[in-house]
């Protein structure tokens, strides 16, 4: 039966197979299960509040990818779109929390829309690649100064804005080893080796803890009062409802925040999309994606889930890739990543114990490295695209916003392509967003 419902034979696969790589790819995505808490916790919602909805979403999400799509990848609340929430919506825009799960619950919607109205081809062909590849680039900066700042690397000088932290600090010397041993498994390419470069640098912290170093320091690492809990908070369940007032009672703060929502999960989920499928050869001759709607649907719809359980948008984690070279082809693995989140759920003491942010900071920068990638397609030496894309990457680091970042990058590429006669290149689309952006940065409308 399994093998008739997944295409086992079709795939050249087996239940074995299937249910390895679904547990490789947990493992490889498992710090989500301690970096969302923390990263969502900034903007006002409670740890373990976030830590349930994470896990809930991310195992149903994963599941429906595996039953309909046939899809053998994982989904949680990505990182980047994280960030975006917490430091741009809500600290830097004045948001509540219940705002912009509002938010993350209509940019879902809008997703789905596009992906069934067919209007997910005009889009992906409107904008240049270097622009999209850029702004991926630029999050994965962004991100990596979060971590830096998590792990007190960075600390804010009244004199230089920024400036090196004390390294002798207790957590700031837990989170330095964390980053030395997480760059080390990453250059060996060990599986998994985020997670466990995590679980490694909270058994260092608890080894400082025990040894007298930061034991009144709240960021260090502690033994778990209990190992198992069954205490499940879904305090934040529904929680989007009380935000939409809010939400549209600023139209240009409605505007910018759906655009940046969107504008990001499109295009990292598709790009996803496209190298994963590339990876486990769901391609036809063509190279075009076996399904690609359907899988983006079903991506939108886990978004949706996300909202309504309390988090920041769920989509298809790029991890998946070490799933996928275990051999993983089919749903099955999907549902096997799934049960694995369930299983977790029960171990929310030991999480919350040991995954403070001095630990979780060597995740961020990681991402952040991986994500910094995409500059390799990026055409730097076009003066075009080389100044669009510095803006967007320095204006979204020292603006501490997505939303900046994006709005500037866009803003350059237009005005500098009209400049040098190239505004028949422009399509529609792009030159309403540069009007929009330029109102935005300088007017605030």
């Amino acid at each position: 039966m399994l093998s008739k419902f997944f295409k086992f034979d079709e795939r050249k696969t087996n239940t074995k197979q299937e249910v390895l790589a679904g547990i490789t790819t947990f493992l490889s995505m498992a710090y989500i299960i301690g970096v969302n808490p923390v990263m969502l916790s900034k903007a006002g919602m409670p740890f373990s509040g976030v830590f349930f909805a994470t896990i809930i979403s991310a195992a149903i999400a994963s599941i429906l990818m595996g039953v309909f799509a046939n899809y053998p990848v994982g989904s949680a609340p990505v990182m980047g779109l994280n960030a975006l929430f917490t430091y741009t919506i809500v600290i830097y825009l004045g948001n509540t929390w219940e705002c912009a799960v509002a938010a993350i619950f209509l940019s879902s919607i809008i997703f789905l829309i596009i992906n069934i109205s067919g209007l997910r081809d005009k889009i992906l062909h409107a904008l240049p690649n270097d622009l999209k590849y850029g702004i991926t680039a630029a999050i994965g900066f962004y991100l990596a100064f979060i971590g830096f700042r998590f792990a007190n690397i960075i600390v804010l000088d009244s004199t230089t804005l920024t400036t090196m932290g004390d390294l002798f600090q207790p957590s700031t010397f837990l989170a330095l080893n964390g980053i030395f041993i997480t760059a080390i498994l990453f250059v060996k390419k060990v599986p998994a080796g985020l997670f466990i470069s995590i679980i490694v640098t909270a058994i260092l912290g608890l080894i400082f803890t025990f040894l007298g170093f930061g034991v009144s320091d709240p960021l260090m690492p502690t033994l778990p009062t209990e190992f198992i809990s069954f205490e499940f908070d879904l305090s934040l369940f529904g929680g989007f409802l009380r935000g939409f007032e809010q939400l549209f009672s600023n139209i240009k703060n409605l505007v910018i925040i759906l655009f940046s929502l969107v504008f990001v999960l499109f295009f990292d989920t598709v790009g996803t999309v496209m190298s994963l499928s590339q990876l486990c050869g769901l391609t036809d001759e063509n190279g075009e994606i076996t399904d690609f709607g359907k899988i983006l649907v079903v991506d939108g719809i886990g978004g949706v889930i996300g909202a309504v359980f309390g988090t920041s948008t769920v989509s298809i984690f790029l991890e998946s890739a070490t799933g996928i070279e275990t051999g993983g082809k089919t749903g099955l693995t999907a549902i096997t990543i799934g049960i694995c989140f369930l299983i977790s759920i029960f171990f929310y003491p030991i999480i919350v114990s040991l995954f403070t942010t001095p630990v979780i900071a060597s995740a961020l920068i990681l991402v952040g490295i991986l994500m910094v990638n995409q500059l390799e397609k990026v055409n730097l030496t076009h003066p075009v695209i080389g100044t669009s894309v510095f803006f967007t990457i320095i204006m979204m680091v020292l603006t501490n916003s997505i939303s900046f970042g994006i709005a500037w990058g866009f803003s350059f590429f237009s005005v500098l392509e009209i400049i040098t006669g190239k505004i028949n290149e422009l399509n529609p689309g792009m030159i309403i967003l540069c009007i929009t952006f330029i109102l935005y940065l300088f007017f605030g409308l």
